[in-house]
Parts: C-alpha cells; structure tokens; sequence
C-alpha cells in the first residue's frame, strides 16, 4: 500500500507540474532542454499511472484471496468497500487519461483531476481501513 501512496504522490506532484508548463504556454513539457530527450513528463505520468493501476489490481487481487483463504468469505470490515472504491476510481482515473488527448472529449482532463481528488480521499481511507485490519492480526 506505501508504494501505492508512492506512487499517487509522485503522479499527483508531475500533473502538477505539466499543469504549471501548460499554463505557461509549453504543448509537451520536458524534464530537461532539449527537448527531444525522449524522456518527457508526460510518459514518466504515464508510465507511473500504468505502474499504479497495476498495483491497486495486485493489491486487490491479494486481499481478496488473502482474506478468502483466512476467512473463507468476504465483507468483514469496510475495508472491503473502501479496497473496491480505489479500485473503481483508479480504472476510471486510468480510462479518462486515455481520453484526453482526443480532440472531441475536452471534459476528460476535468474528470480526471476530478476523480484524482477523489481517489486522494479514497486512498487516505483504504488506508486507515486497512491498518484496522491489521491490528486484527498483530499480538
């Protein structure tokens, strides 16, 4: 989950940045000049959007057969729901970045950063939810 967070953070502090770039005129910002280095802001964004939604669908499926193989069902505490939530907002998240380079989808940027905001909420209570169920298994 910290890498998970990680990872957040580090997306959330590159959109910024690219946001910053385009307000100030820039199309492609780039890390460094010239800006043919093939290593730009917006494919590290990418590239660290790709490696979360593959962490949240890992995480997912680990607490899912964890707690199948612990309890033999699901649903004991709102960490489940809580667990879903991230999932949901981080493929929507994932689904509109791909939407907004498309000239006839203007509102997908908004609705990304929208359910960013929402996925920061919902990332800050997986998480205390998740240290609830932990405390469970600790001495």
């Amino acid at each position: 989950m910290g890498l998970t967070v990680l990872l957040f953070v580090c997306l959330a502090t590159l959109g910024g940045w690219m946001r910053y770039q385009r307000l100030q005129g820039e199309t492609v910002p780039a890390i460094a000049t010239p800006p043919q280095l093939w290593l730009s802001l917006r494919r590290l964004h990418v590239g660290l959007g790709i490696l979360l939604t593959l962490t949240v669908l890992l995480l997912l499926a680990i607490g899912v057969v964890g707690t199948l193989g612990h309890f033999g069902s699901l649903g004991h505490s709102p960490h489940l729901i809580m667990g879903l939530t991230v999932v949901g907002l981080t493929l929507t998240s994932a689904w509109s970045a791909t939407q907004i380079n498309n000239p006839n989808t203007v509102w997908a940027r908004s609705l990304h950063l929208s359910i960013n905001g929402l996925l920061m909420l919902a990332l800050a209570l997986v998480s205390w939810t998740g240290w609830v169920v932990v405390q469970k298994y600790l001495p």
